[in-house]
């Protein structure tokens, strides 16, 4: 990824927050005959000191077959995205000198895939999937809702997926280049579009 050093992202905390905050993530593999791509919601954990990602896929798709296990593999996060528009920059009336673009907050994470079926494992990963997106529900949807035995009968349609995360990087493209009066321009331009955007780009003021 392109990433000149003032959009450059390293800190551990805001990387991690993103990937909680927009898991729905893009995964990315390559095979002998192609590239692949599957769009999945993950999770990211911590096990024995090593960070990885966990998702599941339905076993119809013949990715966990096309897939060596230990391939290379990628993910990307999209988190907040905008237009910006010209007309926010004060300096556009001075000089003219302005062009539109986007500001954004990405992660992309690199690792080694592999594919798993235990049902043990799989039932594991499905509650602590279900525990994290329903956290914010008003009544929070339980697997224990289900007839009795429903979600093991279910477990043979699913094949796990586990990423051992080799490296972790983000660009936050938030008008850095940009001259303060410019930035508090964009400000202003986002909040009249009650956007999280604002937000991200006053925190670089």
């Amino acid at each position: 990824m392109y990433c000149p050093t003032k959009f450059q992202q390293q800190n551990t905390q805001q990387l991690e927050a993103l990937i909680n905050d927009y898991p729905f993530a893009t995964l990315i593999t390559y095979t002998d005959n192609e590239i692949e791509v599957n769009h999945l919601p993950f999770i990211l954990k911590t096990i024995n000191g090593k960070q990885v990602l966990q998702a599941h896929i339905a076993k119809a798709n013949p990715l966990w077959k096309n897939v060596q296990n230990k391939s290379k593999v990628m993910v990307v996060f999209n988190g907040p995205n905008e237009y910006i528009s010209p007309n926010y920059y004060p300096t556009k009336k001075e000089t003219g000198k302005v062009v539109p673009t986007w500001n954004y907050a990405v992660v992309h994470v690199k690792g080694d895939i592999r594919f798993i079926q235990e049902p043990s494992w799989l039932l594991q990963l499905i509650g602590d999937l279900t525990q994290h997106h329903e956290a914010k529900q008003q009544t929070p949807w339980m697997m224990s809702d289900t007839p009795a035995g429903y979600i093991n009968k279910m477990l043979p349609a699913i094949v796990g997926l586990e990423i051992d995360i080799s490296c972790i990087q983000g660009k936050w493209k938030l008008s850095q280049n940009q001259p303060e009066v410019n930035k508090l321009g964009v400000v202003k331009g986002l909040n009249k579009r009650n956007t999280t955007m604002a937000d991200l780009v006053k925190s670089q003021i």
